[in-house]
């Protein structure tokens, strides 16, 4: 059911959430909008602009691996001075209030972490672009160790330990997606009774999944997204309005 408007919509929500004893949100890009960070798909989005580069071209080409890196230092100052948002924060309550056990994002700014959310209770699907990893022996390297590198030779550089490449600690298209974050999400997405979608067009899959798994498990599902998804006819409710606007009054004092 689509709220009529978004008070209406806020007083359902506001009503399932308290009859829910354990909630799972699914966050997308939408949550970090209000924070400052662009998101990828839509029109004037990031992927308008540049084409992303698959995971198969970064390990054959060092001039792909060069730009892969000049367009995340880039964004540095972007995601360096986002602070949580509205939707951040009213997750984060409810979760100090024990209702949300863990958060399912496909976001890579590490601001549900900022929010108050313990790293190990943030599911990245898509990882976390706030430091580095090799692809090879998977050694963690901070961005201030990349850039050094980057500035004085050049070039992407490779890990120091296997000399395989370095990039952000982010699934690229291509890229497998991790699996003990998958079926972590997967068993959260089976265990809960209330499933929030929270700025996701809900368009990549696998992930796209977890909500029907949620709602096929017994679930209420609800759907919080400025644009319609695919998914909007199987969600007991649907807001279509600004995130911080629909959460904001989650947010505990």
């Amino acid at each position: 059911m689509i709220a009529s408007d978004l008070q209406s919509g806020v007083e359902q929500l506001g009503e399932m959430i308290a009859r829910a004893k354990t909630i799972v949100p699914f966050t997308g890009a939408g949550i970090s909008t209000e924070c400052g960070i662009p998101d990828f798909r839509s029109p004037g989005g990031i992927w308008t602009r540049n084409r992303p580069i698959p995971f198969d071209e970064f390990v054959a080409s060092q001039s792909a691996r060069d730009e892969s890196w000049r367009r995340r230092f880039a964004m540095q100052e972007v995601f360096a001075a986002a602070k949580p948002g509205r939707g951040h924060r009213a997750l984060a309550s409810l979760h100090r209030a024990g209702k949300i056990p863990a958060v399912i994002t496909q976001n890579i700014d590490n601001l549900h972490q900022a929010s108050g959310f313990a790293a190990d209770r943030v599911i990245e699907l898509h990882g976390n672009t706030t430091f580095a990893r090799c692809i090879g022996c998977g050694q963690a390297y901070p961005l201030d160790w990349v850039k050094q590198r980057f500035d004085r030779d050049g070039a992407a550089p490779n890990c120091t330990a296997c000399d395989e490449p370095v990039k952000t600690a982010t699934i690229s298209f291509g890229q497998a997606m991790p699996e003990d974050e998958m079926q972590r999400a997967a068993e959260l997405s089976r265990a809960c009774d209330l499933f929030i979608v929270i700025g996701s067009s809900l368009v990549v899959w696998p992930a796209a999944g977890f909500p029907m798994m949620a709602k096929d498990a017994g679930a209420r599902l609800v759907i919080i997204n400025r644009e319609p998804t695919e998914q909007d006819d199987i969600a007991d409710l649907v807001i279509h309005h600004d995130i911080g606007e629909a959460l904001g009054p989650f947010v505990a004092n």
